[in-house]
């Protein structure tokens, strides 16, 4: 530290000298750090154009939270210039979303607003951002700070090679924008300061969804567009629909689209086919040493919102109300039904989600959140289902039981996840906390699928599972399905299986896990084996 102390400014900015100031930096006491950071006071602005210096700036910014105020304060009066600078933008932008404060973001973001605010707003802005500035000024200023900060927008937009455009900084700024349309004083101002807006953004609107501020203020231009605006949108949004599929932000923005947009045909052929064929990499993680290579939560929404949208399953309730921000909007702009919009779009979406569900059964058995989505497709998805429930039920049947000592994989009987999904299959439909009962699904048949298990599965395997294995659960469910909706004469078949001395002696002495639960399971009040007794037509 004393070989350089005086001399801090002359060695940050040469290329190898650099690396020495960032490793005393680094690894510095705090005093060692403070003195540089004082050193440098007044040359940050330069540093920061510099592609030597610049990243000890940002370490300086990051370890060094006491002069933080000091450092941005030296950014004030240059933040548009600086984020339309190759080197400098990247370091604006990290400091506005990772290290400054509320009030200091509300400082770095004025210059978008013009001097008039700068010069005599400041302490206002500081406390409470632009609306507090906009809720004191006359009609006229407000005029003036709306035309600074369009200026700034469009200056940004117009030089989109400049990186500036995706950075949360930019987003802010425009979402404080639309917010203060929405308070213009007669509808025909706001639009017209809307699609002005939107002219200048709409072919980057994909790369500013991936934040908090820019995702609601593309939602914004989603919900007041009109049809040619939508349009535009969804072919903006095209080639990065993965991407937006596997973000939390950006997919809200497609949720949108899927609430708002009455060309459902338009729709199907833009975002949900393509969605739909990317449904093996939404539901599985990526690496599968790593599931959290993806967001296999947000890509499971991506797709579950074609089936079931807001489904408090999938969705939160802070999520839920988000989504929900666009919805009076939608209501002014929108003319189709909604109900009616979300049902084509299940058509559309149905024949690819069932398709999936067919190639991709033995990973989805297997999978947790796979045995999700494959319930919620085959409950819901419209179409013929006979292909799919018969590929989820090879598993049973091509994988041995028990399985072999030298097998790394249980079977699927075994995953208390997946026989959750044949028991949710034989039931019809999902266990409903609030009623406390099962909601059938009506487009859907149990009893189809409770036949096609008995047949491709075979009886003395089911009885093997369910007696050796963790299959005692989906035996009784698939019984209490032939018990509800099965002929008299499939009641008298399972009567000469299941009812048999030799299939009860089994189910009485068997050690599996789940034994007790089966023999405890209950039908009109009796036990596992009275239950066998209703099997009885006499």
């Amino acid at each position: 530290m004393e070989n350089v102390k005086g001399k801090v400014k002359d060695v940050v900015t040469k290329h190898d000298a650099s690396r020495v100031i960032q490793t005393l930096v680094r690894y510095g006491s705090q005093s060692q750090r403070d003195t540089v950071a004082h050193e440098l006071q007044g040359a940050y602005r330069d540093l920061i154009q510099s592609r030597y210096s610049r990243h000890l700036v940002l370490k300086l910014i990051r370890c060094c939270p006491s002069l933080r105020p000091q450092i941005f304060s030296e950014f004030h009066g240059h933040v548009i210039r600086l984020l339309l600078h190759r080197d400098a933008t990247d370091i604006i932008s990290s400091a506005f979303t990772d290290y400054a404060s509320q009030p200091e973001r509300n400082l770095l973001i004025r210059d978008f607003y013009g001097k008039e605010v700068a010069l005599f707003d400041s302490e206002k802005l500081k406390a409470g951002g632009l609306k507090a500035v906009m809720e004191d000024a006359d009609e006229a200023r407000k005029g003036r700070i709306m035309s600074a900060l369009k200026s700034s927008l469009t200056r940004i937009f117009d030089n989109p090679d400049k990186g500036a455009v995706g950075h949360p900084v930019v987003h802010r700024a425009l979402w404080e924008y639309l917010q203060e349309v929405s308070r213009l004083p007669t509808p025909e101002e706001q639009t017209k300061a809307r699609n002005e807006m939107f002219e200048n953004c709409q072919e980057l609107l994909a790369e500013m969804a991936h934040t908090k501020d820019g995702s609601r203020a593309v939602r914004e231009f989603v919900a007041w567009g009109s049809a040619k605006d939508r349009k535009k949108i969804l072919k903006t949004f095209k080639p990065h629909l993965e991407k937006m599929c596997l973000d939390d932000q950006a997919q809200l923005v497609l949720f949108t689209c899927l609430d708002a947009i009455d060309d459902t045909k338009t729709l199907i052929s833009s975002i949900v086919n393509d969605v739909v064929s990317l449904a093996p990499k939404l539901v599985f993680p990526s690496s599968p040493a790593d599931p959290s290579a993806t967001d296999v939560a947000a890509g499971r929404r991506s797709l579950i919102y074609l089936l079931l949208p807001r489904d408090p399953r999938y969705f939160t309730p802070a999520l839920i109300r988000t989504i929900a921000e666009t919805d009076d909007v939608i209501t002014q702009t929108s003319k189709k039904d909604a109900e009616l919009r979300k049902k084509e779009i299940l058509a559309g979406a149905s024949e690819g989600l069932l398709k999936f569900v067919t190639s991709e059964a033995e990973k989805l058995v297997r999978d947790p959140a796979g045995t999700l989505v494959a319930a919620d497709v085959v409950l819901h998805a419209d179409g013929d289902k006979t292909a799919a429930t018969r590929a989820l039920l090879r598993p049973l049947v091509d994988s041995t039981f028990p399985p072999p000592p030298s097998s790394s994989e249980p079977h699927p009987i075994d995953l208390a996840h997946s026989s959750r999904l044949y028991k949710t299959l034989l039931q019809g439909g999902r266990f409903s906390r609030e009623s406390k009962s099962v909601i059938p699904v009506p487009s859907y048949s149990a009893i189809n699928f409770a036949r096609s298990m008995l047949n491709d599965v075979g009886k003395e395997n089911l009885l093997t599972m369910a007696t050796d294995g963790g299959g005692a659960f989906v035996l009784t469910e698939l019984l209490e399905r032939f018990i509800k909706d099965g002929t008299d004469e499939e009641k008298k078949e399972l009567k000469a299986w299941v009812g048999s001395k030799m299939a009860k002696k089994r189910i009485e002495g068997s050690g599996a896990k789940g034994k007790d639960a089966l023999l405890s399971k209950t039908i009109s009040k009796s036990t596992f084996l009275d239950f066998m007794r209703h099997l009885s037509l006499d």
